[in-house]
C-alpha cells in the first residue's frame, strides 16, 4: 500500500535529496509539500521546492509557510550556501505556488484524510506547531509524525542542540508535547548516513537528471562538512523519509521527549528520558540505521526519476 505523506521542508541540500527520495519511491505518495524558513529564507527555500517538484514530475500543492520562528529572530544555516542548494543551479521552471498558507494546507490535508497522512517535517517545526494550535484535531487525525531534528546525545548547532530544533525551540516544544505518535530521527541516527565516495559512485552511475543533481549537491555539501571534520557528509533529512518508506531500515527506542527552553548553555536540547518509559508513551527516537539498505532506497528512487532536465 502507498503511504500518503505531507513533506514540510526548507530545501536545503539534504531536504532536496529527501524530496527526490519521496518522489521516486512508489511506497509513498506526496500529498503536499509545504515550506518553512530555515536553511535559507522562506522565498529561497520555496523557490527550491517548486523547482525540485518540477524536476521530480510532481503534481501536488506546494505552499509557503512561516518566514520566521514563533518567538526568536530567524537564523539561516551556512551549510547550504546563499541559494540553499550550495553552488548548484536548478534550471527548470518552478511549479505553481499554491495560494494558501502552508499551515492551512497541513490542516486541510490531514483533516480530509483522517488517520491516513504521515507528517514528515524535515526543517524547523514552526508550521507544524502553528497548525496544531490553529486546529488541535489534527493530533487525533494524523497517522503519525516522523521528523528530522534533535539528538539525544549531542548537537550540531551547539554542543547539545540540533539546527532544526534550535531554530525554533518553542515550536519543537509544542510538537513534541502533543499526544500523537512521533518518531524523532535525530543526529544520533543521521550521522550514520554518510555519503561516502562509494555511495557517490552508485548515485552517479544512475545517470539521470535527478541523480546528477544529487551528486552535484552532495559534492557541495561535502565541501561544507569538511570544515567540520567530516570526511564524508551526513545526509540527514532523507533518513526521515526512509523511515516512512521502510520502518525496518532503522531501529527505534521509546522515550518521552521534551525540549529545553530556559538553559543558558542547553537551549534547544532535546531531552530523551530512557528511564523505563510508560507503556503509553507515544514518542520514540531512532537509534541505528541499516546503512546499505538506506542507500539502496535512495539509489532506487533516483533511478525512477528519469525526466530529462538541464542542470548547471
Amino acid at each position: 500500500m502507498t503511504q500518503p505523506i505531507l513533506l514540510d521542508c526548507d530545501p536545503g541540500l539534504d531536504d532536496a535529496v529527501a524530496l527526490l527520495l519521496a518522489a521516486g519511491d512508489p511506497r509513498v505518495e506526496i500529498a503536499a509539500i509545504t515550506t518553512v524558513a530555515g536553511n535559507q529564507t522562506l522565498a529561497k527555500v520555496t523557490d527550491n521546492a517548486r523547482r525540485l517538484a518540477r524536476l521530480a514530475g510532481l503534481d501536488v500543492p506546494v505552499a509557503a509557510g512561516c518566514e520566521r520562528p514563533l518567538v526568536r529572530p530567524p537564523a539561516w544555516s551556512t551549510m547550504h550556501g546563499d541559494s540553499g542548494l550550495g553552488g548548484v543551479a536548478l534550471e527548470v521552471e518552478p511549479v505553481a505556488l499554491d495560494p494558501r498558507h502552508a499551515v492551512d494546507v497541513i490542516i486541510g490535508v490531514v483533516m480530509s484524510r483522517p488517520g491516513e497522512v504521515t507528517l514528515v517535517p524535515i526543517g524547523p517545526l514552526t508550521n507544524i506547531a502553528m497548525a496544531v494550535r490553529k486546529e488541535p484535531r489534527i493530533v487525533e487525525n494524523v497517522r503519525e509524525v516522523v521528523l528530522m531534528g534533535g539528538g539525544y546525545h549531542s548537537g550540531n548547532r551547539t554542543a547539545v542542540a540540533e539546527f532544526n530544533v534550535l531554530t525554533d525551540p518553542e515550536a519543537a516544544h509544542i510538537v513534541f508535547g502533543e499526544a500523537w505518535p512521533l518518531t524523532m530521527v535525530g543526529l544520533d541516527l543521521t550521522w550514520q548516513a554518510l555519503a561516502t565516495p562509494d555511495v557517490m559512485g552508485r548515485i552517479g552511475a544512475v545517470d539521470t537528471a535527478a541523480a546528477r543533481l544529487v551528486v552535484d549537491m552532495l559534492g557541495s555539501y561535502a565541501e561544507a562538512y569538511r570544515s567540520n571534520h567530516f570526511a564524508s557528509p551526513p545526509v540527514h533529512d532523507p533518513c526521515a523519509v526512509a523511515r516512512v518508506i521502510d520502518p525496518s531500515v532503522m531501529t527505534t527506542r521509546k522515550a518521552p521527549l521534551t525540549v529545553e527552553l530556559c538553559g543558558t548553555a542547553t537551549l534547544g536540547m532535546t531531552v530523551a528520558d530512557f528511564r523505563d518509559p510508560d507503556p503509553q508513551c507515544t514518542t520514540q527516537v531512532a537509534v541505528d540505521l541499516d546503512v546499505e539498505r538506506f542507500w539502496d532506497l535512495v539509489v532506487g528512487a533516483l533511478s525512477q526519476l528519469s525526466q530529462p532536465t538541464k542542470i548547471n
